[in-house]
C-alpha cells in the first residue's frame, strides 16, 4: 500500500509516524511546477492525501485510488467523472466547525454593534448616541442548514439567548426566514442549493435583517444580495466567499463588496485556525486508514 502526501502542511510527528505504519509513506510538501512531475508523484499511488493546488491539475488523469481532501466542500469536482477512473474522493467533514462557527458569531456581533465603527475612533458624535444599537440577546436567527456548522453555531448563539431556528431540507425557506433578524448561510454546495437563495429569498427577508453566509456563493443571486443591501432589505452583511481560492482578494466579488460600508467581507478565511489544520489532517488519516481497512468513511462518491 503506497500512500502519498501531495502538498500538505502540519502533519505532526505523530500523524506521520501513524502514516507509516499503514504502508510505504511518501510526503511530498513542495508543489512541483509540471503536470508531468504531479502525475509521476502520484500515479502509483494507491492513496492520495491531496491539497487542490497538488492535485486538480492531475486528478482526472488519475485511475483506481483514494483521494482524500483536509477539507469540507467538494462541490467544484466533477465526481461522475472521478468514478469512471475508479477515484473515490473523501472530505473531511466537521474540520472547520470551531473555527468557521467562531467566525459567523463574531460577525453577528461586529454587525448588530456595529463594533468596527466604534473601535479606535477618536471622535463620538452626539448623534451616534441616539443610533439603534442592536443586541444579539432575544432576536431571532434562522441559520440555513445543520450540519456540522450551523448546529455548531445554533448551540452558541442559544447561550447567547438567541431564538434559533434552522432551515432543513424540505422546509418551506420563505416561512423560515420571514421573521430573522438574522440569517446565516451555512449550506453545503450541491445542485439541490445552487442559487436557493434567489430574488424571491432576499425580498422575503424581514426589513433590516442581517446576512452572514460563509457557503460557496453559488449559493446566493450576487445581484439579490446587493440590490437587498441598495435597498435596506439587508442591514448588513458578512460574507466568505468560500468558491473562491484560500485567501483570494482578486475575485469579482471581493473586490466588489470591499467598498460597499455595509459589508465585511473577509477572502475564504473562515476555516483559517490552528485547530482546523490539526482536525482537518487527523480526519484525513482517519480516512485513510479507514480505506486500507476496507471500511471505508466520509467517501462523497
Amino acid at each position: 500500500m503506497k500512500i502519498v502526501s501531495a502538498g500538505i502542511h502540519g502533519l505532526t510527528k505523530e500523524q506521520k509516524n501513524r502514516l507509516q505504519k499503514l504502508g510505504v509513506f511518501v510526503c511530498y510538501e513542495d508543489i512541483p511546477v509540471s503536470k508531468e512531475e504531479k502525475l509521476s508523484n502520484l500515479k502509483n499511488a494507491d492513496v492520495v492525501l491531496g491539497e487542490t493546488d497538488f492535485v486538480m491539475d492531475v486528478i482526472y488523469d488519475l485511475k483506481n485510488k483514494l483521494i482524500s481532501f483536509p477539507f469540507v466542500g467538494v462541490g467544484f469536482l466533477d465526481l461522475d467523472r472521478l468514478a469512471k477512473n475508479n477515484v473515490k474522493i473523501a472530505n473531511a467533514p466537521g474540520c472547520n466547525k470551531d473555527a468557521v462557527s467562531e467566525w459567523i458569531v463574531a460577525m453577528l456581533l461586529l454587525l448588530s454593534r456595529k463594533l468596527l465603527k466604534y473601535s479606535n475612533t477618536s471622535e463620538i458624535k452626539k448623534s451616534d448616541f441616539m443610533e439603534n444599537i442592536s443586541g444579539l440577546s432575544g432576536k431571532n436567527l434562522t441559520i440555513l442548514g445543520k450540519g456540522n456548522v450551523g448546529s455548531r453555531v445554533g448551540a452558541i448563539c442559544n447561550e447567547l439567548n438567541m431564538k434559533v431556528e434552522y432551515f432543513d431540507k424540505g422546509d418551506d425557506l420563505t416561512e423560515k426566514i420571514k421573521d430573522a433578524d438574522f440569517v446565516v448561510n451555512a449550506l453545503a454546495y450541491n445542485k439541490e442549493t445552487e442559487k436557493l437563495l434567489d430574488k424571491e429569498f432576499f425580498k422575503s427577508l424581514k426589513e433590516g435583517a442581517y446576512f452572514v453566509s460563509i457557503t460557496d456563493t453559488e449559493i446566493f443571486d450576487e445581484k439579490a444580495f446587493l440590490d437587498a443591501i441598495k435597498s435596506g432589505i439587508i442591514a448588513g452583511a458578512a460574507i466568505d466567499p468560500a468558491g473562491a481560492s484560500i485567501f483570494d482578494t482578486s475575485s469579482k466579488l471581493y473586490k466588489g463588496l470591499l467598498s460597499n460600508e455595509k459589508v465585511i467581507v473577509t477572502p475564504h478565511i473562515a476555516f483559517h485556525s490552528d485547530m482546523t489544520l490539526k482536525m482537518a489532517n487527523q480526519i484525513m488519516i482517519d480516512n485513510c486508514e479507514a480505506w486500507i481497512k476496507k471500511a471505508p468513511q466520509n467517501l462523497v462518491n
